[in-house]
């Protein structure tokens, strides 16, 4: 499969919360990452999302958030992933940060290459990904 988004997450569904109208379904890889998405109803349905179906989590790099350094406040976004700078791809005005997960995974953010030097991010800086439930695409093996 090719796709053009830099964060895809391969795993199983573990949670399944069912609504009336939205669900939140948690996806975790086989390093334990978990990551949460919020789909409808009828998304769950048509994809016939169960416990323990394998799934992809989706989620495209100009979504992700970084944190850096204690937080002052707490966040509404479903996901905050404590992960830790493994390198970058810098740009004139943007840089892809890298971040690898506990569980092995990686995620990717793009920020400022300001942003990078307000927060001094460098390898090896422990960050805080975090991105909205309902910016999580979701996918099944066909």
């Amino acid at each position: 499969m090719s796709i053009s988004a830099r964060n895809v997450f391969k795993g199983k569904v573990t949670e399944l919360k069912e609504g009336p109208i939205n669900a939140e379904v948690e996806i975790t890889t086989s390093g334990g990452d978990k990551i949460v998405a919020m789909l409808t109803e009828g998304s769950v349905k048509s994809l016939g999302l169960g416990m323990g179906a394998d799934a992809i989590a989706v989620v495209k790099t100009p979504w992700v958030t970084l944190l850096a350094g204690t937080p002052q406040y707490r966040f509404s976004a479903r996901n905050m992933l404590h992960g830790t700078v493994s390198s970058f791809v810098k740009g004139a005005v943007n840089c892809q940060v890298n971040i690898m997960l506990p569980g092995g995974s990686p995620i990717s953010a793009m920020v400022t290459n300001a942003a990078v030097a307000d927060m001094n991010l460098t390898e090896g800086t422990p960050v805080v990904a975090l991105f909205k439930a309902s910016h999580v695409l979701v996918g099944v093996p066909v």
